[in-house]
């Protein structure tokens, strides 16, 4: 088959499909991504050129469509280019976040579109007011906001063929309408990789500390250290852990920009902002924030933590709450969409509110305390990605049989 990807950060949750499809030896793959973008795969790139920012004469509402819309132009003018040279894809699959695909269905009218539909945003109910800290005083502006927002996504599957959701919740945030155009197949955890190994370890060698499994290590992993994924109740919970395990190490990954939500307060950033809030509550040599690290690095904490904290709003699950179960790591994780579509509380993970500061504390406490007790809600964890998530053997054949499926549609 001859298959186009559309994804800004290509190639993002199309890793491992564009992979297969291209190992497969039968396919010409093409990704078109903006200028500039750094390709660590090996599937050939036309770029195009986007006025990112440009500063429209619109309502401020109309903004994120003007620019989605400007993307769109430039991807669709790239897409002319390539059908002029000759190529027409049996299948195209987009991100519908970002605008990518809104004028596919003008340059190609009748190829198939699969859309990845990750998330369809709402002022009520879901991430917008979740959090009493951040939300904004005019709620009604901030529908609005949203409202308009979710046009390109609504336009995107609507021109689409089918769309597709990693999660059943994520899926269900679309109205009816839509939501009977969506499958629903994660992109899949390597549980052949991530996988519990009694010899790993984590050096920090600025401090001159080695940790192993069976240490008293606490980890929490963002994108980015802000409130969309809970950064500051966890750095609230963090002043109990310590006193009570004197012996606990606390890993913190994650950069310092912003991935979801808003900015800290301007010069600043959310992991100074709660450092100051919590100035001398917090023992600083137990607590190292190691920024944003390789993969194996990354795995290899998972596999020497002895609890795992994921907090997030309802929005988006992260692949990293998947691979730390995975891993074999005990997670602890908010009691919030659609981290409950994974994990049953006291099975296979433990689940807290996720305002509740103290009964975090509490949890991570006890896993320190009696490692033992917690090991069947280990074995449970990662028996569930096993199950479930497995990229090779359940997601990444699901993920070709839709492919297939689309195309000859």
């Amino acid at each position: 088959m001859n298959i186009i990807f559309l994804h800004q950060n290509f190639p993002a949750q199309f890793r491992s499909v564009a992979g297969a499809l291209q190992a497969a030896g039968n396919n010409t793959l093409l990704a078109v991504v903006p200028l500039g973008i750094t390709n660590p795969s090996t599937i050939p790139l036309r770029t195009y050129a986007w006025p990112a920012k440009r500063k429209h004469i619109l309502h401020d509402f109309a903004g994120p469509y003007a620019e989605s819309t400007d993307r769109a132009s430039a991807v669709a003018d790239t897409l002319l280019a390539v059908k002029s040279e000759g190529f027409v894809p049996d299948l195209v699959v987009g991100h519908g976040g970002w605008g990518e695909t809104l004028f596919v269905r003008d340059v190609f009218p009748e190829v198939p579109i699969l859309l990845y539909a990750e998330f369809f945003h709402s002022a009520r109910g879901l991430d917008v007011g979740f959090d009493p800290e951040i939300a904004r005083t005019d709620s009604f502006q901030q529908t609005k906001k949203v409202r308009a927002r979710s046009v390109v996504m609504t336009q995107g599957l609507f021109d689409a063929t089918r769309g597709v959701a990693p999660t059943h919740w994520q899926a269900n945030s679309f109205p009816p309408l839509l939501r009977d155009k969506i499958d629903v197949v994660h992109e899949g955890i390597d549980t052949d990789l991530l996988r519990p190994d009694s010899e790993a370890y984590i050096a920090l060698q600025r401090e001159g500390i080695v940790f192993r499994p069976g240490d008293e290590v606490v980890t929490f992993i963002n994108r980015n250290l802000e409130h969309y994924r809970g950064f500051h109740v966890f750095m609230r919970a963090l002043p109990a852990i310590l006193r009570s395990r004197p012996e606990a190490r606390i890993i913190v990954i994650g950069g310092n920009s912003v991935s979801y939500g808003p900015a800290a307060p301007a010069g600043t950033t959310w992991k100074q902002q709660l450092l100051s809030e919590l100035s001398g509550q917090l023992d600083l040599t137990r607590l190292h924030f190691v920024g944003k690290v390789s993969g194996s690095v990354l795995r290899h904490i998972m596999q020497v933590s002895a609890a795992h904290v994921y907090l997030t709003y309802p929005f988006v699950l992260s692949w990293s709450m998947l691979e730390a179960m995975s891993a074999g790591a005990l997670v602890i994780a908010s009691r919030t969409g659609p981290v409950t579509e994974v994990i049953e509380d006291g099975r296979n993970g433990i689940l807290r509110e996720f305002f509740d500061v103290g009964g975090i504390a509490e949890a991570v406490i006890a896993a320190l305390s009696e490692p033992r007790a917690f090991e069947s809600i280990r074995i449970a964890g990662r028996q569930t990605i096993v199950d479930r998530y497995d990229l090779k053997r359940i997601c990444l054949p699901a993920w070709l049989r839709l492919i297939e499926r689309i195309a000859q549609a």
